[in-house]
């Protein structure tokens, strides 16, 4: 019964030049996305999905992150196809995409659930009014955030939640480093503006 599980020589070759081809493949695949081929993104995330899926749900434990990180792997693939040099297997790039996507999410979800816990201790000297103010101005700050441009809250998010410098944000988003720099100039200035309409101002937050 053991020699059932043995693999033959031709089968083990077999394999081998399937494994090879599978990573030819792969490259041309990428080759064609870089060209800004839709069909070819397709063909990859089809052929790859489940096993990024499977990669970052082992991280971040949660199956909504999960499915939220393959969709910014697999966007960021799209966006940063042309920067692919063949060093790696293309499985292997994409697993270190996911790995450092995953841990970025593990990283904010920390800190976040830290600040959480934080602002969930009641401060004896804080007055039932003053932390009502805390709530309503927690509360300006998202609905002035989501006022912005996408883009613009892309870039808040990479540089203060994700906290990732600003040539990994040129890299991620996949701009120039420049053009990273004025979006966040403007995304700051604007979100100033819509703060100060709102009657807060930073000294407040």
């Amino acid at each position: 019964m053991a020699q059932a599980h043995i693999h033959s020589a031709p089968a083990i070759e077999e394999r081998a030049r399937s494994i090879a081809r599978q990573a030819a493949s792969d490259e041309a695949l990428i080759g064609r996305i870089a060209a800004g081929d839709r069909q070819a993104m397709q063909a990859l995330f089809v052929r790859h999905n489940v096993r990024v899926f499977r990669f970052v749900m082992g991280k971040v434990k949660d199956r909504t992150v999960a499915d939220d990180l393959v969709s910014e792997i697999f966007l960021e693939v799209w966006r940063n196809a042309h920067r692919f040099e063949g060093r790696a297997a293309v499985a292997t790039w994409l697993l270190a995409i996911a790995r450092h996507k995953a841990m970025s999410a593990q990283r904010s979800r920390r800190v976040h659930g830290e600040l959480d816990e934080a602002l969930a201790i009641a401060d004896p000297s804080e007055s039932p009014a003053a932390a009502a103010e805390i709530k309503d101005r927690d509360e300006v700050l998202r609905a002035c955030l989501t006022r912005l441009s996408a883009g613009h809250r892309e870039i808040l998010d990479l540089v203060y939640y994700q906290e990732q410098p600003i040539e990994a944000v040129a890299r991620i988003v996949g701009i120039p480093l420049n053009t990273v720099k004025t979006r966040l100039f403007y995304a700051r200035k604007h979100l100033a503006a819509r703060l100060c309409e709102a009657g807060l101002d930073r000294a407040a937050l």
